[in-house]
């Protein structure tokens, strides 16, 4: 078992360490919340008063961090930093989901620091985290990624190696961006079904059977009432919230205009997610972008 770092306890974070402590692993973690730091300390972790504390020893630091501008100050803060408190041994693995641009910047510091790293960020939502069967997909060596294997299979079940640095954030990019194509689509299908006196249950498993069958469709129907365990049946209470796949789709839409990718239905499920945002539904599950292709009454 090894000695980790984790910092960043947040609804994905939190179970992932504590995934790590079921195995067995010590357990080093830093946050800003004191009720996330008390659930963890519960479960067995150390808990450390700074982020600089919680690396001491570590043979792996793992951050869980809401946007780039996070990442890079926990890493290279002057006054803050934890890079310069990290053991040459140890390997830095972000999950963060960030722009690529500060991947590579933080990468580079820490290769000039003599410490590798790699970004893993993750798919899967907060029951996947839970459950310890999240996805990862990798950028950096091979070695490296190899390296992280045994640590990211405690907390999941599927590891990619997408590229060097920056490409396991490329490939998240690529996938939240067609996820929430095909959730849109399936929302409007479904809902242009019930318009015309179609009963959606009996239109998903048309579609099920038929050539529109997708994962949203299948194991995550946004028609309340159609799929028991689905969030839609439970007033869209999430699984994967709307900021998450609205900050998802930003980041995708940056990457788009760098490097002069055409992403015309990203683009439209993008301004679909802004106008759930902006009637106030940050916080419902994603899948509730259905509510706005409901007619007006």
């Amino acid at each position: 078992m090894s000695t980790i770092a984790f910092i960043g306890l947040g609804n994905m974070g939190g179970p992932m360490a504590e995934n790590l402590l079921k195995v067995g692993h010590k357990v080093q973690v830093f946050d800003l919340s004191a009720d996330a730091l008390a659930r963890l300390q519960q479960c067995g972790a150390v808990v450390a008063e700074t982020a600089v504390a919680a690396v001491a020893g570590a043979e792996y630091v793992i951050t869980m961090l809401p946007a780039g501008k996070h990442v890079a100050a926990v890493y290279l803060d002057p006054d803050s930093g934890v890079l310069a408190h990290i053991d040459s041994k140890a390997l830095i693995i972000d999950c963060s989901t960030i722009d690529v641009e500060t991947v590579k910047t933080v990468a580079a510091a820490a290769s000039a620091a003599g410490v590798a790293m790699i970004d893993a960020p993750v798919s899967g939502g907060v029951a996947a985290a839970a459950a310890g069967t999240l996805t990862f997909m990798c950028g950096g060596s091979e070695e490296h990624v190899d390296k992280a294997r045994d640590v990211l299979g405690d907390m999941g079940k599927a590891i990619f190696r997408a590229g060097d640095h920056g490409a396991g954030q490329v490939a998240k990019m690529c996938n939240n961006m067609l996820l929430a194509v095909h959730m849109a689509g399936t929302a409007e299908a479904l809902q242009m079904g019930v318009n015309n006196g179609l009963d959606p249950a009996v239109l998903s498993e048309i579609m099920l059977a038929s050539s529109g069958r997708n994962w949203s469709l299948e194991v995550y129907n946004p028609y309340p009432g159609v799929m028991e365990n689905a969030p839609a049946s439970h007033l869209y209470k999430p699984g994967f919230m709307v900021q998450l796949m609205l900050k998802d789709l930003n980041l995708a839409m940056e990457n788009s205009r760098a490097t002069g990718s055409k992403v015309p239905m990203g683009s439209c499920a993008k301004k679909l997610y802004q106008s759930q945002s902006e009637v106030g539904a940050d916080a419902l599950d994603f899948s509730s972008v259905l509510q706005q292709l409901i007619p007006d009454s």
